[in-house]
């Protein structure tokens, strides 16, 4: 006679069940974070070697093959459920929070750089401060000629502004960046008489605290020319240097080296955050 009990799987074999269970899920596919940093993995190293072949000035696109290798790394020790599965919990907890607060940390100071990218002035300023950027042999860098093409609009609107030319000469330039950029305001019809100056600097604190020697930093309005990936930190570091009425005038970038200019925009905005110079 059939009886209700016969029917029960004893305690003992029913936890054999559900052990088996759990190891079949665990042997079928593979998981999605594994997944995510083998294709962030392969993108970066894609986009490094692009910007290698196109050629940029200077080495700092390296940096998305390290990122690659580092994520596909880490895509192959997810993969394989057993190994993380040996981690401590504490462990693998501490690792998920930091990459959290980090990607926490980018989004935010991308969001800053943001806030100053498509800056506008008002007109009548005092002084136009043209942040310097790479002059090569057969002239500016895209990046510093979307610099000057920008100023030169704004020079021929507002007659009465005295524009400053800010940048050194680097080991691999063949005159002061100020002086090409002099020579391109000229070219353009700008009266070489509005043309200052500042041939020392060799980083963008550099050229606002060199140029701010030839202006009233309390007093003059002053703009700052720059791309509009760099705006953000350009202002905020002529605040720090003292300028009181500064506005910013940005320029555009390439579309294709937008990611690698946020990039290295927001480790510098960190590092110069952390040096107290923000």
């Amino acid at each position: 006679m059939w009886r209700e009990k016969d029917d029960l799987i004893p305690f003992e074999k029913s936890k054999k069940v559900i052990y088996l269970d759990r190891r079949g899920r665990a042997k079928r596919g593979i998981p999605l974070g594994a997944i995510f940093f083998w294709i962030l993995g392969v993108c970066c190293i894609l986009y490094c070697v692009c910007i290698a072949v196109i050629g940029f000035g200077t080495f700092f696109f390296l940096v998305w093959g390290v990122i690659g290798l580092v994520s596909l790394l880490f895509g192959a020790f997810l993969s394989n459920r057993e190994r993380v599965g040996r981690l401590p919990r504490w462990l693998r907890a501490a690792g998920w929070l930091l990459f959290a607060a980090g990607f926490g940390l980018l989004l935010v100071v991308e969001g800053l750089i943001f806030s100053e990218y498509n800056a506008v002035p008002e007109p009548g300023a005092d002084y136009l401060i043209v942040l310097g950027a790479q002059w090569k042999p057969e002239g500016p860098s895209d990046v510093l000629r979307r610099r000057l093409d920008r100023a030169i609009q704004y020079l021929r609107e507002n007659p009465d502004t005295v524009v400053i030319a800010s940048g050194g000469q680097g080991n691999d330039e063949p005159i002061s960046e100020a002086e090409g950029m002099r020579q391109y305001l000229v070219a353009a019809g700008i009266s070489d008489e509005r043309i200052f100056m500042e041939a020392t600097s060799s980083t963008t604190l550099e050229n606002l605290m060199f140029s701010g020697r030839l202006l009233d930093r309390e007093k003059d309005r002053v703009v700052i020319v720059t791309n509009n990936f760099h705006m953000f930190r350009a202002l905020r570091l002529a605040r720090k240097q003292g300028y009181r009425h500064v506005e910013g005038l940005a320029a555009s970038a390439s579309t294709g080296m937008v990611p690698n200019n946020l990039l290295r925009e927001f480790m510098g905005i960190v590092l110069q955050f952390v040096l107290g110079q923000l």
